[in-house]
């Protein structure tokens, strides 16, 4: 193998791909970058056998060939070499050294054979739609707060997509929930997700399409079945085993009973929470909110620190004291682009519906504390 490719491009390329290696592995292969030359392009391939990466670079190909090195090494050497270097690589003919020439360095790194790279299979994906990047990012904006980071319960680690209807139009959606609060988000269903199965989206997998259509204008190809996904793009393709669990039915979660129903400008709102949360306590982070009539006063207490309160002008006409986890709440108005937030509660023990005034599209639920 020996191709010259631009610096820029491979960078570009090994920053994508090498955020699937884990830090630490048992197995060394899992380390590694699968590196495949032929036909001007060179396609590197990462994975932690749950998740597979694939990324192609076009690159001048002298000699085809294929090998894998350490994934995080090649990474920091192309990261730390001169910008306008352009990149040899060349395998040597026993495929166990490559070397990496740029400007006046030059480094060898040691291979193994790509035989013991392990690939997630080419699976049969029944489903397959496509979505604009920027409804992929709000899919997964709106919701991924609120994953939960418990192993024990570990259908709840990932977001919950899936069809159904909404006022009798068909939906796609996203579900999210950690058992203290819940975020929904709906979109019009795209042409060809009719059929789709309910999948849980690991972690993982989220946050890592979310960083690789950062920057995305074109559409998403997306392709599903029962227990895998896969996002293709540009020239990258991401392939994901799906949780193997039961979503919780999240719908029993959100409360229809709630008759006390105020309103108050999110940014303000989310303003006075970071502000009086500044003495909350540490571990609960919980802050106070008093209704009355058309005053709401957020109060947070801390035995080490002190005491803060702030009033906030509101739209209701209801007294109740109710605590919430400031970094819940905040979690959420910051999802809220409008001038308005809507909270619809019961009483201090109920949970309570957050949801944008001018945008139906999306709900939250939220467990209170006692205070």
């Amino acid at each position: 193998m020996k191709l010259t490719i631009e610096r820029a491009a491979l960078l570009r390329a090994l920053n994508h791909v090498q955020s699937v290696v884990e830090k630490r592995n048992t197995i060394p292969i899992l380390s590694n970058v699968l590196l495949k030359a032929e036909d001007g392009t060179l396609t590197m391939t990462t994975t932690d056998m749950d998740l597979e990466l694939n990324e192609a670079v076009a690159a001048q190909v002298e000699i085809s060939g294929s090998t894998t090195a350490p994934a995080h090494t090649f990474h920091d050497i192309v990261r730390k070499i001169s910008d306008d270097a352009p990149v040899e690589l060349i395998l040597d003919d026993n495929g166990n050294i490559m070397t990496i020439n740029a400007g006046r360095s030059t480094f060898k790194l040691n291979c193994l054979p790509i035989g013991d790279f392990p690939e997630l299979g080419q699976a049969e994906l029944p489903s397959s739609f496509a979505l604009p990047a920027a409804d992929l990012r709000a899919l997964i904006d709106r919701t991924k707060f609120a994953m939960s980071t418990e192993e024990t319960r570990y259908y709840l680690n990932g977001i919950y997509l899936h069809q159904t209807e909404q006022s009798g139009i068909a939906v796609l959606r996203t579900v999210a929930t950690d058992g203290h609060r819940l975020a929904r988000f709906d979109m019009p269903l795209p042409e060809g997700a009719g059929e789709i199965p309910g999948v849980i989206i690991p972690r993982k997998t989220v946050n890592e399409v979310r960083k690789l259509i950062e920057d995305a204008a074109d559409t998403i190809q997306i392709s599903l079945s029962e227990s895998k996904i896969k996002f293709a793009f540009d020239h990258i393709v991401l392939t994901s085993k799906l949780i193997d669990g039961t979503f919780p039915n999240y719908e029993q979660v959100i409360p229809k009973g709630n008759d006390k129903i105020i309103e108050v400008n999110p940014k303000l709102f989310g303003s006075a929470i970071d502000r009086v949360s500044t003495i909350s306590d540490g571990k609960s982070r919980a802050v106070k909110i008093s209704l009355n009539n058309n005053t709401m006063t957020l109060s947070a207490n801390s035995p080490e620190s002190g005491s803060a309160t702030e009033d906030l002008e509101i739209h209701g006409n209801d007294n109740l004291e109710i605590g919430f986890n400031a970094r819940y709440l905040l979690d959420i108005t910051n999802q809220i682009e409008g001038d308005g937030c809507r909270m619809t509660l019961a009483d201090p023990a109920s949970p309570t519906i957050i949801e944008d005034t001018g945008d139906s599209s999306s709900l939250y639920v939220i467990m209170p504390l006692r205070v």
